[in-house]
């Protein structure tokens, strides 16, 4: 067994490329080395900004042998009446390598073919790697990969060195332009500008000895620790932001962690004013005290050691404080006016070209937002408040701070419609019309806040399919899939019995004369609400409902996001009980029976036998209690009730043959099943669910 070691040097890689690089770099090679029948123990990929590293463990010397047999002809065309070989046999032998009298025949179904055995000699490992290494390079893809000099490969960056190392001895490739060797380079700065690497296993070491930590999982550890300690010494603490840490561990090679401040004087401005460009900006840590208050500190990471660092310290003190000076100007000049005096600025900002501008969209929000609260029925103050939110919600967007920093927005409109005498629901609905912002956060709070935040999400799905511009593959530039899923998590959050149906085609109609009516009707109004189909199986899918019980629930109707919701769980609540489990046998009979008996009515007169009359009937009683359950939006016990059909439908296929000749009867048997069928879809489409 041996270990092999890949290093691709380059210039500095952007750091948000470092992640999906060094799970591409794992990912080909496992699949390289298992079409090359190379076995290994462990497997590890590496990364600083300057260096893709692959480390293989226990690699065989060689590719293990394949024996294979490849099918050829039928017999009867390979070989003719005497025995002797045709042209077909003797093309297949010569394109598989082998001697047309080797070839042996072998029955597969009916029929029986010839088949070449081949064996072929694996290779040694140190002859497969060239071609190895250099499928590996070349196959890692970058968001924005470029060339450099005459070169016409592309990588995230120029490549300027190449290691190839298998035990002590250097595998020689070529790529880039570049001959593979055994020289790495240590920090630009501070390590050696060329180190011979010994063998794989010293790698490791010999960079850490030129200051480089090479593996991001210990670089990010020590980022961490140091963090953690200056924090500590300093009497305060860090919030860990694992995104930013991320970042900033494929930011360096070498963390060296210290502390800077700023005047206390911008402490009097809200803290998102001043954490928002520590860490934005300059990936700085924001320090808090132990009772959670903003303290005037920040936590940065050198890419190097301790030397000077009260210079590095000066230097960053410097450049922030100068941000902090331009976010207290912002703040400062957008207080001099009221937030409801920014409104007029909305008219020129296109919100798309084809949907008119953000005062535009603003008015259709207030619109849809007024219909949402009406027919939820929602007391006239709060209807009040969230048509007043949505009024003010994209103030913001046209304030210095929103513009400087757009991360701000919402944000900002809360602490501006505060500070402008707002009612405390309407500045608070500001922000949270904007959640949830990404996966994992919060829903809105209040349901002022919840309606806006609906009205404005379905106003920019709404006009996006009407104009054609729906989600493909990994395109989604105005986020309609986190949009709607936003939707869904907020009426099953609040527990809102909005029909789709009617909130979609509402937010149309708010497009009329922006958008010919040919846009806005019921062609577009069901693919908006096909869209959400997707967004609510992954939320039942999320909770840890089945894929049968989530098929079954959306296979109906899902109008009603949270009643679909609520027939997931009481699926999933009962899919186990005896009751239920007979009634699914059963009808899984009589679905199959009658699944193509649609239209089919029923006439008891018609009836031959007791067991037709009784489960008749007893589809009436089951039928009658139902609606009234559906109205009192008791879904377990719709589904206990249609389980007591399982005795009536096993009494009837005991009893009768659907499929009898005469055409009547059997119609309506059909009919009688197609209505057992059609009562059980008001839970679900239970054909979906595996007995």
């Amino acid at each position: 067994m041996s270990n092999y070691l890949l290093e691709i040097g380059t210039e500095e890689i952007p750091a948000g490329f470092m992640p999906g690089a060094l799970t591409q770099l794992s990912e080909m090679a496992v699949k390289r080395l298992e079409e090359r029948r190379i076995s290994y123990g462990k497997l590890q990929t590496m990364g600083t900004p300057r260096r893709i590293t692959l480390l293989v463990y226990d690699l065989a010397d060689k590719e293990a042998d394949l024996k294979e047999e490849v099918r050829g002809p039928a017999q009867k065309a390979a070989f003719d009446a005497n025995g002797k070989p045709t042209k077909a046999a003797e093309g297949f032998a010569r394109s598989q390598g082998v001697p047309v009298d080797q070839l042996v025949t072998r029955v597969s179904g009916a029929t029986e073919y010839v088949y070449a055995l081949r064996e072929v000699q694996g290779r040694p490992t140190r002859e497969v790697i060239p071609e190895f290494a250099v499928q590996l390079i070349q196959g890692l893809n970058f968001p924005k990969p470029m060339r450099w000099g005459s070169q016409e490969m592309r990588f995230a960056r120029p490549i300027r060195w190449l290691v190839s190392l298998l035990d002590r001895e250097v595998i020689p490739f070529s790529a880039a332009g570049l001959a593979a060797g055994r020289y790495s380079r240590g920090h630009r700065f501070l390590g050696n500008n060329q180190i011979d690497i010994k063998d794989p296993l010293t790698y490791v070491q010999q960079l850490t000895e030129n200051y480089v930590l090479v593996d991001q999982s210990a670089r990010r550890a020590e980022c961490w620790k140091q963090i953690q300690e200056i924090a500590d010494a300093a009497g305060g603490y860090v919030e860990k932001d694992e995104e930013l840490l991320d970042e900033v561990t494929h930011l360096l090679e070498w963390p060296t962690a210290l502390m800077g401040k700023f005047s206390t004087s911008y402490l009097a401005m809200p803290k998102e004013v001043i954490i928002t460009p520590m860490r934005e900006h300059q990936r700085y840590f924001p320090v808090m005290d132990n009772n959670g208050k903003l303290e005037n500190a920040f936590i940065t990471i050198r890419n190097g050691n301790g030397e000077a660092l009260q210079t590095v310290q000066a230097g960053n003190e410097r450049v922030l404080n100068a941000r902090l000076a331009d976010a207290r100007f912002f703040w400062d000049e957008d207080r001099k006016l009221k937030l409801e005096e920014y409104l007029p600025k909305l008219e020129k900002i296109v919100f798309q070209e084809s949907l008119g501008t953000v005062a535009q969209k603003t008015q259709r929000v207030m619109a849809n937002t007024q219909y949402l609260g009406e027919y939820l029925e929602i007391e006239p103050k709060s209807l009040a408040d969230a048509v007043r939110a949505a009024k003010l919600a994209k103030a913001d967007l046209v304030t210095n701070m929103v513009y400087e920093f757009p991360e701000l927005q919402g944000i900002m409109g809360r602490y501006y419609a505060q500070l402008s005498g707002e009612r405390e629901a309407v500045a608070e609905a500001v922000l949270e019309h904007y959640q949830p912002r990404f996966a994992g956060d919060k829903i809105p709070d209040s349901i002022v806040g919840a309606l806006v935040s609906i009205a404005d999400k379905l106003d920019t799905i709404a006009g996006c399919f009407a104009i054609g511009i729906e989600p493909t593959g990994s395109q989604d530039p105005y986020a309609l899939r986190r949009q709607a899923m936003g939707i869904c998590l907020i009426l099953t959050g609040h527990k809102l019995e909005l029909k789709l149906d009617d909130i979609i085609k509402n937010a149309l109609a708010q497009y009329t004369g922006i958008l010919p009516d040919g846009q806005l009707g019921k062609e577009t109004s069901d693919k908006i609400k096909e869209f959400f189909q997707p967004r609510l199986k992954n939320i039942l899918m999320d909770e840890g409902y089945r894929y049968d019980i989530a098929e079954a629930v959306l296979g109906v109707d899902y109008n009603l996001v949270t009643a679909t919701l609520e027939r997931a769980k009481a699926l999933h609540d009962l899919k186990e009980d005896p009751g239920f489990q007979d009634m699914l046998t059963s009808f899984t009979r009589a679905y199959n029976l009658s699944r193509k008996a649609a239209g089919l009515s029923v006439d008891p007169a018609c009836f031959l036998d007791e067991s037709e009359k009784e489960l008749f009937d007893k589809l009436e009683t089951v039928k009658n209690k139902i609606q009234r359950m559906e109205q009192e939006k008791k879904i377990a016990g719709m589904i206990s009730e249609i389980s007591t059909l399982a005795d009536p439908i096993n009494r009837f296929f005991t009893a009768v043959m659907v499929m009898v000749e005469d055409e009547k009867v059997k119609n309506n048997r059909l009919g009688l099943l197609n209505e057992l069928v059609e009562l059980t879809r008001k839970i679900g489409d239970l054909s979906k669910i595996v007995v």
